[in-house]
């Protein structure tokens, strides 16, 4: 393909189309998106593409998995439009996002190990005291919102917020109609207080504490917190690939 677009000067849909594996039909689409620059037509309306439509195409596809479609479909819009600092703002804004995605797994890192610390330095005084667990406070094997509040540090209004913002969530003694907190109500509001002390908001916190029940606790949270490390390290390396591609395009365009 290449041979024939630097002998030629010119590529059929269909060449661009076979040389990474799509559709002529997708080719089109992204003309027309603007992803790919306005292409020339013959006298009988074909369309004409060239070497800098094959880049175009190549940048854009090697931006997909680093930022996806959306945010990949506005860079090259952009830089066809001569907007390059607009491209540059949108992928200055991906980084960003990875970024916090980098801080909030280690706030969950450092939330999670201060918790095994707390719990390491509590066993021996909860052995030695005996009702001093979670059922302190409560004759249903949990704790009462005062107990908790107290053990936490905060007020009972706070664990009400956190519970209508879905981070906790108590059952009702089925006697006295009290909020009761299980092992894994209270697990749920000591990884919330120490995100919190951490300066993150209730709305950051909200998908954490989802991860940890989809995981089944603290001890399997492990494997996702290697998988997100995964994700996070393999959607960095995408996007120093796309990057590439995009600097090859910007550079053939001038």
């Amino acid at each position: 393909m290449r041979r024939k677009l630097q002998n030629e000067g010119h590529l059929r849909p269909v060449d661009l189309a076979r040389g990474h594996g799509l559709s002529t039909q997708a080719v089109r689409n992204y003309e027309e998106a603007g992803i790919l620059p306005a292409a020339d037509r013959t006298p009988h309306g074909y369309r004409v593409y060239t070497a800098l439509h094959a880049r175009a195409l190549r940048a854009f596809l090697a931006l997909l998995p680093g930022h996806g479609h959306r945010t990949a479909s506005a860079i090259m819009r952009a830089v066809n439009q001569d907007r390059a600092e607009d491209a540059f703002r949108l992928l200055d804004e991906s980084h960003a996002e990875l970024l916090d995605d980098r801080r909030t797994l280690q706030a969950v890192e450092r939330a999670l190990r201060d918790l095994d610390a707390a719990a390491t330095a509590s066993e021996p005084a909860a052995q030695a005291r005996p009702g001093s667990g979670a059922g302190s406070g409560s004759g249903s094997g949990g704790m009462f919102i005062g107990t908790l509040a107290g053990r936490l540090g905060v007020r009972p209004a706070t664990l009400r917020k956190w519970e209508r913002a879905g981070l906790v969530r108590p059952h009702r003694d089925a006697v006295t109609g009290y909020r009761v907190y299980d092992e894994a109500a209270v697990r749920d509001a000591r990884l919330t207080h120490q995100l919190r002390r951490g300066g993150h908001l209730l709305e950051q916190i909200a998908p954490l504490i989802t991860r940890v029940r989809e995981a089944g606790g603290l001890e399997p949270l492990g494997g996702a917190l290697r998988d997100w490390h995964g994700r996070l390290s393999a959607r960095g390396r995408a996007m120093l690939a796309g990057a590439a591609e995009l600097e090859a395009y910007l550079r053939e365009r001038e």
